[in-house]
């Protein structure tokens, strides 16, 4: 599929290639219940990754620190 052409943002959108795909073969979706996330934006991105870590008992104290530490530095300037 690399015949497609760029399009928003210069960018090769993902519902352009699954509907060039559904031309060539069935596309299956689920449709789940959770959380969505744009990770292709910055702040969706941050926001998957916190809600990721804060989420999972092994990164918890870790991310939780780190926080603390860059937010407590912010506020001291």
């Amino acid at each position: 599929m690399t015949d497609l052409e760029p399009g928003l943002g210069n960018e090769i959108q993902l519902t352009n290639v699954l509907v060039k795909l559904n031309q060539q073969q069935a596309v299956l979706a689920y449709k789940f219940k959770g959380v969505r996330y744009d990770v292709g934006d910055k702040l969706g991105f941050i926001q998957a990754t916190f809600d990721f870590a804060l989420n999972r008992e092994v990164y918890l104290m870790v991310y939780s620190l780190y926080l603390e530490r860059v937010l407590s530095q912010e506020f001291a300037k």
